[in-house]
């Protein structure tokens, strides 16, 4: 068993609490005793956020993103392909219900890898399927995944 602790701290308080929903700025740390910074977090600038801080939905995929790809690497070295280069542009696609909630319906990986070798191509390609099967954070969500991932040489 793992256990994961973050420390989250509201630092959006104006002077008057949530006295009223303009009242306060959504504006948080995110932190670990353990680590050398903390992330600015804020909420979705539709919602009253700062757009120049990460939302929780951006740290959500990027979660999966950054799972994926940790999982990739490993499989990669297992199987002697050798990765170069990888890099993501991960998109969620939510959809917002009438009574305010919401819900991501999907989110895209779009992982691009560079492999060492022409040979290591097919392989490197099919690694995204086991990657995918076997990130801790894919694994623990219920909207539809999908991985698109190319390699080059």
């Amino acid at each position: 068993m793992h256990n994961y602790t973050i420390q989250l701290e509201w630092t959006g308080n104006k002077g008057s609490g949530t006295l009223d929903y303009r009242a306060y700025s959504r504006d948080h740390e995110l932190g670990s005793a353990q680590k050398l910074m903390t992330i600015p977090g804020t909420s979705d600038p539709k919602f009253r956020g700062d757009a120049a801080r990460y939302n929780p939905e951006e740290l959500f995929i990027a979660s999966l993103s950054a799972c994926h790809m940790l999982w990739y690497l490993h499989l990669c070295a297992d199987h002697g392909v050798v990765v170069l280069d990888y890099t993501d542009e991960a998109e969620g696609i939510m959809q917002m219900n009438e009574d305010g909630s919401g819900q991501f319906q999907k989110i895209i990986l779009k992982p691009r890898v560079q492999v060492s070798k022409d040979s290591m191509m097919v392989q490197a390609q099919e690694l995204h399927e086991l990657a995918h099967e076997k990130c801790f954070i894919s694994r623990s969500v219920r909207c539809e995944l999908v991985v698109l991932g190319e390699v080059k040489t």
